[in-house]
């Protein structure tokens, strides 16, 4: 472990939660470790930022190696706070984000606030990585994610250097024990979607309101290269990430129609 590395780490879920403390306790593993996270659960806010009300900025904790705050804005707020004012004046060698409580294959990295905070600090041409367990429950068993987790880390640092810019890694990992985990596999992002159901109430004052829930549809169950399939048979599954939205198929067939 390098104390001369600076290892930023935020999440979605919250400074309070398991999966973003085993993310530090990981961290610290391969650096100093300087830690934002939202004060509350951020989930699904995707690239949201705070623009119409202030944003609160305090220190949670602080020990030998890692510092870390909770900041009252989302997940991308969290990384634009700590490049854009904590480490104005410091190189940063890597992002992480996560250990998310939840997948966030296939179409739901675009809703995913862990995500959208890693991908925004790729944006400053810093290595990035979001890292996800396969189980939404508050005391999920982190033991797989952390194992192959330090795997990918280290492989990232050690080829820093080499790989293109900007990087953001999402790197998913299937709800099962360690041992029985299969492998890492680079994958593609599952085509699919979800479908939402809105069950509709009535609260104690007879207002009415709705609750969403929903299902993820895989309209591509066999593609043995997909990041579902992999987390299905039990690999965990990498997918590099990138901003550019551009539909090229699209793109090229619009030719000569507009």
């Amino acid at each position: 472990m390098s104390r001369d590395r600076l290892i930023f780490v935020t999440n979605d879920d919250g400074y309070m939660s398991k999966g973003f403390s085993a993310m530090v306790e990981l961290a610290s593993e391969f650096g100093e470790v300087i830690a934002i996270a939202p004060e509350r659960v951020q989930s699904g806010m995707s690239q949201a930022i705070t623009i119409n009300q202030p944003l609160f900025l305090r220190l949670a904790e602080q020990r030998e190696g890692v510092t870390i705050y909770a900041f009252s804005g989302t997940p991308v707020d969290c990384s634009k706070i700590a490049f854009d004012h904590l480490f104005s004046e410091r190189r940063v060698d890597l992002v992480l984000s996560g250990i998310n409580h939840g997948s966030n294959a296939a179409i739901n990295v675009m809703y995913s606030g862990t995500m959208g905070a890693a991908i925004e600090g790729s944006l400053y041409d810093v290595p990035s990585i979001g890292l996800s367990l396969d189980d939404h429950s508050a005391d999920a068993d982190f033991e797989g994610a952390v194992k192959y987790g330090r795997e990918v880390i280290a492989s990232v640092l050690e080829a820093a250097d080499r790989l293109p810019r900007p990087l953001c890694l999402n790197v998913n990992v299937p709800r099962c024990a360690a041992s029985e985990i299969q492998g890492i596999r680079l994958c593609r992002q599952t085509r699919g979607f979800w479908r939402e159901d809105f069950f509709e109430r009535e609260d104690p004052s007879g207002r009415k309101y709705f609750w969403l829930t929903g299902a993820f549809q895989n309209i591509e169950p066999n593609s043995e290269d997909t990041d579902e399939w992999a987390l299905a048979h039990r690999y965990v599954a990498v997918v590099p990430v990138q901003t550019d939205m551009t539909d090229y198929r699209v793109l090229k067939s619009l030719d000569g129609v507009l």
